[in-house]
């Protein structure tokens, strides 16, 4: 079977979408970096951690709310850990929990208001609300299409 390329509308739209996000990716890392010392990904992690019961989760389910694989987050977390933001914990007998420590909670509280003014300022002001709300179901759409393609067990 001849793959078809793709056309100039087609073009457009993926080379516009890909520059955007990592555009946006780059200068969210850059605010993050420069207010409280934080990557994305510590971000990501703090985040989703906060927002567990107790503060904790397993990794691996940790991994899949952050879309990630295992060995990522298993160095992230090693990252983070040496730094003091999360611990691991035993649970039960061979189960271990990621956990967010104090330092950690007090670094994500200390981000959070510049992080959502800088995301305010870059992505959601320059969009009406119609736009924000056909936005995120467009990119909905595709992401639903990304996780459907996934191999079993992916990320």
């Amino acid at each position: 079977m001849v793959q078809q390329r793709l056309s100039e509308r087609e073009l457009r739209a993926w080379r516009t979408s890909f520059r955007m996000l990592e555009l946006l990716r780059t200068r969210v890392e850059q605010q993050l970096q420069a207010s409280s010392g934080l990557s994305n990904a510590d971000y990501t992690v703090l985040a989703l951690l906060s927002e567990a019961p107790d503060g904790r989760m397993r990794p691996y389910e940790l991994g899949q709310a952050a879309g990630w694989e295992k060995s990522r987050m298993h160095h992230q977390l090693t990252r983070m850990g040496k730094r003091g933001l999360v611990t691991r914990e035993q649970c039960g007998s061979r189960g271990v929990d990621a956990v967010i420590t104090a330092k950690g909670l007090a670094t994500l509280k200390k981000a959070v208001p510049g992080h959502a003014r800088e995301v305010r300022r870059l992505f959601v002001d320059p969009l009406t609300a119609e736009e924000l709300d056909r936005f995120a179901r467009i990119a909905g759409t595709i992401l639903d299409n990304l996780q459907a393609d996934l191999p079993a067990g992916g990320a």
